[in-house]
């Protein structure tokens, strides 16, 4: 295996333990051991543990892209693929690996001693509200609608983390159509509604 093969290997490795059980509770010589690299070769490869986690963040990061991008595309319309967003929330809250954000279970255990992990958690949520408020602006809609896009879909990745049930991402869903359907309308749509 070549250096650029060990090392996805060892980052794909790592994804897997710091997933499951949290950064700080994996060591050095598990992930050694799990990934069946001689310690010496592990280093030499990585400096050290932050430089993992680093690298595990931007796979992360790269994934995430890749299967938000993936629902998107496959709505029909501007709003259809606002609310895409939250169908791929919902394949990813089903599956048995799910355990919240990597990106927040990554700042909790290690923003406030990590200015490097901290600065990758805040990346790729400015990311995904880029990507988002993009989607906004092409479907129309206001500059604040994207916000509270990305709070609804931020509170459905912890709040299905910690009841541990999938159900967070239909709720959020239901919340975006309602936000979608009160910034798209029309102006006086609302006051002509009433007047009738």
């Amino acid at each position: 295996m070549d250096s650029t093969d060990l090392r996805r290997h060892v980052v794909e490795t790592a994804d897997r333990l710091f997933y499951a059980r949290g950064v700080q509770a994996v060591g050095m010589d598990e992930l050694r051991q799990a990934a069946g690299v001689p310690l010496k070769r592990l280093y030499a490869l990585f400096p050290g543990k932050e430089e993992i986690v680093l690298a595990v963040l931007a796979r992360r990061h790269a994934l995430w892209e890749e299967g938000v991008r993936e629902r998107v595309d496959r709505a029909a319309t501007p709003r259809a693929r606002l609310l895409a967003v939250y169908d791929h929330l919902a394949d990813w809250f089903a599956e048995d690996s799910f355990r919240g954000c990597g990106f927040i279970n990554a700042f909790g255990e290690l923003g406030a001693v990590s200015p490097r992990v901290a600065e990758a958690a805040r990346a790729h949520k400015r990311s995904f509200q880029d990507y988002v408020a993009a989607l906004v602006e092409a479907a129309g809609g206001p500059p604040d609608l994207g916000p509270q896009l990305c709070i609804l879909a931020e509170g459905a990745q912890t709040t299905a983390a910690i009841a541990g049930t999938p159900e967070a991402a239909g709720q959020a869903r239901r919340a975006a159509e309602v936000l979608v359907q009160a910034a798209m309308r029309p102006r006086g749509a609302a006051q002509g509604t009433r007047d009738a």
